[in-house]
Order: structure tokens, then C-alpha cells, then sequence
């Protein structure tokens, strides 16, 4: 595992001591230390840490809203630690963006294998968020080269198959993706549409002091 930056966070002393001694020894640097929630979000904004380790109960601002905070800003990995083992702690952590729960007390062979955790939830995380963002992209993209089209149709009176064929042409000539010759078209024909619009006059007898 390669060295990792990290920003830890827990109310107890005691946790804090053993936090950093066990990430050290197994070559990771610590770069910030809280002992409440607010602060762990803002030393977490401050050095952009490669993962955050966070109690789960804390005072000014809990692990899990904390977790929120941070996600929010930067996406990062997280674990979760905490001494409660109630229903439903892990479910909520995972919801606001933590990738692994660990229950103290804990020892490094289970520090460790809850690292990699973080780190292969959070790559997959980020891959899955990757894809559904090019779908989306992808989809809107269609739609505006749809438009194009259909004002091509207008304009030239071209049938639909012509249209489209006229805008990969279009690109190809001109070196460009199809998207951008398709943007293109649109702003086009907005700016046709806006200066068509008939200009607005103020009535006669009109002035400007004239309430």
C-alpha cells in the first residue's frame, strides 16, 4: 500500500495516540489531528488528505454529519470508528459517503485490511459516479445534436437522415466533434431568433421622469 496522507479524528485522547502510532508504523503520514467533528472537516478542506478516519461520535459535530461535511467538499475516503455497535451505525455511515466501519477497540490487522477497504470502495465509488456522468453527458448531448437537426430540417428543408449527415460532415470538415458543431447551430439560430424580435419602444408622450 502506498503512503497515504491521513486526517484522524476522535474525542479520546487515548484513540487519537494509538490512531497515529499504528498509521506510522505502517508508513503513512498523519497531517491532522481533531478532537471534535468541525475541525476534522476543516483540517480535512486545509490539506486535502488521501483519507480521513473519523469517530463516530464526537462533540460540536458528530462522525457521520462530519463525514457529510467533507464528502461534500472533496470527495474522500473514509472510515468510520466507533465503540457502538448499534443496528443500523454502518447502513448510515455508508450513506453519507463513509467506505468502511470499524469497531473499537481495534489493533492494526484490522486497521489495515479497513484502509484497503476505504480505498477500493471509494475507487469503485468514483468509477460508477465516472459512468453515470458520461450517460448523462451522453444523453444531453443527443438531445442538443436532435435540435441541431430539427433546425437544419427548418432552415434547409433537408429530410432528417440529411440533416444528421450534413452535421457529421460538418465536423469532419472542420475537425470538430459533432456536439460542438451541433452547439453551434443552436447559438446560431438563437441569435437569428433574437434579432428578429421587434424592438421595444417606449410609448409616445412617454419620458423618463414620468411616473
Amino acid at each position: 500500500m502506498k503512503m497515504l496522507r491521513i486526517v484522524i479524528a476522535d474525542d479520546d485522547g487515548v484513540t487519537l495516540m494509538v490512531l497515529r502510532k499504528i498509521l506510522t508504523s505502517i508508513g503513512h503520514e498523519v497531517v491532522g489531528e481533531a478532537g471534535d467533528g468541525e475541525l476534522a472537516v476543516a483540517l480535512a478542506k486545509e490539506h486535502n488528505p488521501d483519507l480521513c478516519i473519523l469517530d463516530i461520535r464526537m462533540p460540536r459535530m458528530e462522525g457521520i454529519a462530519a463525514a457529510r461535511e467533507i464528502q461534500a467538499n472533496r470527495p474522500t475516503p473514509i472510515v468510520i470508528v466507533s465503540a457502538h455497535t448499534e443496528t443500523g451505525l454502518g447502513v448510515e455511515a455508508a450513506a453519507v459517503g463513509a467506505h468502511a466501519y470499524l469497531v473499537k477497540p481495534f489493533t492494526e490487522n484490522q486497521l489495515r485490511p479497513a484502509i484497503e477497504l476505504a480505498l477500493t470502495s471509494f475507487e469503485k465509488s468514483q468509477a460508477l459516479e465516472g459512468q453515470l456522468h458520461k450517460a448523462t453527458e451522453a444523453v444531453e448531448h443527443r438531445k442538443q445534436i436532435e435540435r441541431a437537426k430539427g433546425i437544419l430540417m427548418r432552415q434547409s428543408g433537408l429530410g432528417e437522415e440529411a440533416a444528421y449527415l450534413r452535421l457529421q460532415k460538418t465536423a469532419r470538415d472542420g475537425n470538430r466533434k459533432l456536439i460542438d458543431v451541433a452547439k453551434a447551430v443552436i447559438m446560431a439560430d438563437q441569435m437569428i431568433r433574437d434579432s428578429s424580435k421587434p424592438a421595444t419602444t417606449p410609448p409616445t408622450g412617454y419620458t423618463r421622469n414620468q411616473r
